[in-house]
């Protein structure tokens, strides 16, 4: 591994955290579109490397609120659960996809949620809002099978386009298990991480991850995730959502272009 390829991945790594602590977004929207257009990783092994980023930067997050006594795996575990079963087989499911398949599906992937989010900005104060309101069970089995099932469907996602689940993880914490809104931000970073590490490792029995590659990119992350999430506090919600929406975009059109026009 080359000095300019580290020194690329460390940049990667440091824009990865800075717009998953602005957004919240899993950094698979970052690291598999640039890890494939500037260090031309396969887009499995961009994948699966992008699982091993969404394990260390959320832990990091996830820490603070440990510490603040954020964290409740005790009630989340059944999404955990399901989300690991999920990612093993959406892990399976993607190696059987081609390349250029799997890399045209991950870039309209990516321009959809470039367009929600310019659209709907990130409007964090509309989830506090929401937060007030609650899904109703008639029992406890319902509630734990419906947080169950869409823990697998989390996990799917997480294994197939290597996407964290952070922002569904937090709904279903919220909505389905009745978090309040820090507890529900603290838990779901840990869930990501779990979700992730399972995907990962499903990656890694296919040989479709890189172990280096992935500890840089993730420090390094990790380290502007946590600066830029005190600085996002402080920035208008609606310019920020936009900007973010607009870079997704732009990453996912050159992304889907380049699977067909590799020259380019």
């Amino acid at each position: 591994m080359s000095l300019c390829s580290v020194m690329i991945m460390l940049i990667i790594g440091i824009f990865t955290g800075l717009v998953t602590g602005l957004t919240g977004a899993s950094g698979v929207m970052v690291v598999v579109p640039l890890t494939t257009m500037l260090l031309h990783f396969s887009i499995h092994d961009a994948i699966g490397t992008s699982l091993m980023v969404d394990v260390i930067a959320p832990l990091a997050i996830a820490y603070v609120y440990k510490k603040h006594g954020n964290i409740d795996m005790k009630s989340g575990i059944w999404i955990a659960i399901g989300s690991m079963l999920g990612a093993q087989a959406g892990a399976s499911l993607a190696s059987q996809v081609s390349g250029i398949g799997l890399s045209s599906a991950f870039g309209i992937f990516l321009i959809i949620m470039g367009v929600l989010i310019w659209k709907k900005g990130l409007n964090t104060a509309s989830m506090v809002k929401m937060s007030k309101r609650r899904v109703k069970f008639a029992t406890p089995t319902q509630r734990i099978l419906t947080a169950l099932i869409l823990g697998v469907g989390i996990g799917l996602m997480t294994g197939v386009l290597g996407a964290g689940g952070g922002g569904m993880i937090l709904l279903a914490l919220i909505f389905i298990l009745r978090f309040p809104m820090h507890l529900a931000i603290g838990t779901s970073a840990l869930i990501m991480a779990i979700t992730a590490a399972s995907g990962a490792v499903g990656y890694a029995l296919h040989g479709s991850i890189q172990p280096v590659a992935g500890l840089v990119l993730g420090v390094s992350a990790a380290g502007s995730g946590i600066v830029s999430a005190k600085f996002a506090n402080r920035v208008n919600e609606e310019t920020l959502g936009k900007a973010i929406g607009v870079i997704f975009i732009i990453l996912g059109v050159v992304m889907t272009i380049l699977n067909y026009y590799p020259k380019i």
